[in-house]
């Protein structure tokens, strides 16, 4: 027993003075849950899930569904068109703006009705407008929904209704979604606005709409997103926050404390995975004449950098890409998972000025999708492509 004691004593004082080295234990996140059925973290450049609670389960989403609605408009609409309310879309059931049979309004103004008071009526007029009808502009949902990886998804209406069967996702799914779109500024630009008066050409007065999103007055931060409720689908809620250059979001499905789950998921992401500098734009890569195209930054949580590695993939000097002053591609890996890429450079090439834009990176979201999988290998097919065919 003493001889024990005195072993671990010298131990100790080795360590202290450093001929047997310090073993660094890494600190695990602590655990964290919520009262929902399925929940999720996500951070937004990255697309890294940080937390997941039944993350692939679909379930019923409710109103939540207009994320996708808006994003799909924006992206497929002209902002400055006027939208005329049908038949169809006047007197819509549920959460309304009350929007006048016949009354126009930009798709603009529109969506700030549809994003921060969940008008059903401004959801089946924006459908109808930008899809040529709510069925055209159900396929386009369901198409953006392949698009983005998001496999446990379906949409059957543009509002969130429980009509036609509802619409199904899963939280990792809208954490996707949610990433996506709040990429977009003018999306972002929609969300985070606590107040929006419109036109109204029906009375003298504006309309004037205040969200429904709590989280945008009482969490240091919040810019976003989007509340949910029916009866079958229960609360839902998914908001968005951004501090030090950091922006999460977190969904949650089915939960009837939902503003408090997401302030503790937001402050438990701040604080465990901070976003992180791995390259910086115009940083040397080791062993090559070349430097880094542009800056990537992951959320990592304590001791998980020692997990990332780098590798590089050299473009072919015959390829169009390399006539046009790409080099090569830095690929980032954390435990053998690729999750960023960004281009390589000569020191002084002008496509250094061209690249300020955020890399796309590559992480739980589009694992097992097109974007991921075959997005790069595509690029440099096609590179190959125009290099034989002469063209450039």
């Amino acid at each position: 027993m003493k001889r024990n004691w005195l072993v671990t004593l010298l131990c100790s004082v080795l360590m202290m003075i450093g001929l047997i080295p310090m073993q660094i234990v890494e600190a695990a996140p602590p655990k964290i849950g919520t009262n929902a059925v399925g929940a999720a973290l996500i951070d937004v450049e990255s697309g890294r899930i940080l937390y997941s609670q039944q993350g692939d389960v679909p379930m019923r989403i409710a109103s939540l569904t207009k994320i996708m609605t808006a994003i799909v408009a924006i992206e497929n609409g002209n902002l400055d068109d006027k939208v005329k309310v049908s038949k169809t879309a006047f007197g819509k059931e549920g959460s309304s703006i009350y929007l006048k049979l016949g009354e126009e309004m930009t798709l603009h103004n529109m969506l700030y009705g549809l994003m921060l008071r969940s008008g059903n009526d401004a959801a089946t007029a924006i459908a109808e407008h930008v899809g040529g009808s709510v069925d055209g502009f159900i396929y386009m949902m369901n198409e953006k929904a392949k698009m983005l990886g998001m496999e446990h998804s379906n949409f059957n209406n543009p509002s969130g209704l429980d009509e036609n069967g509802g619409n199904q996702s899963s939280s990792n799914d809208m954490a996707k979604l949610t990433a996506y779109a709040l990429k977009n500024p003018t999306f972002q630009e929609i969300v985070s606005t606590k107040i929006k008066k419109v036109p109204n050409p029906n009375e003298s007065w504006d309309y004037t709409w205040l969200n429904k999103n709590k989280m945008l007055g009482m969490f240091d931060g919040a810019d976003g997103v989007k509340t949910g409720y029916t009866k079958l689908a229960k609360r839902c809620l998914v908001s968005s926050a951004t501090r030090n250059g950091q922006q999460l979001a977190v969904v949650t499905l089915n939960d009837p404390n939902d503003w408090a789950d997401h302030a503790r998921l937001l402050e438990y992401g701040f604080e465990y995975y901070p976003l992180q500098k791995l390259v910086l734009k115009g940083d040397a890569v080791p062993g090559q004449t070349w430097v880094v195209g542009r800056t990537v930054s992951y959320p990592l949580a304590e001791g998980e950098s020692t997990k990332i590695t780098k590798k590089v993939a050299v473009v072919n000097p015959d390829s169009t890409a390399y006539r046009l002053g790409d080099r090569g591609v830095l690929q980032l890996y954390m435990n053998d998972r690729l999750i960023s890429t960004t281009p390589l450079f000569e020191p002084g090439s002008t496509r250094l000025n061209q690249q300020d834009q955020s890399v796309f990176q590559f992480s739980e979201p589009y694992q097992g999708t097109w974007v991921s999988r075959y997005g790069l290998l595509l690029r440099m097919l096609l590179q190959e492509l125009f290099s034989v065919s002469g063209a450039g």
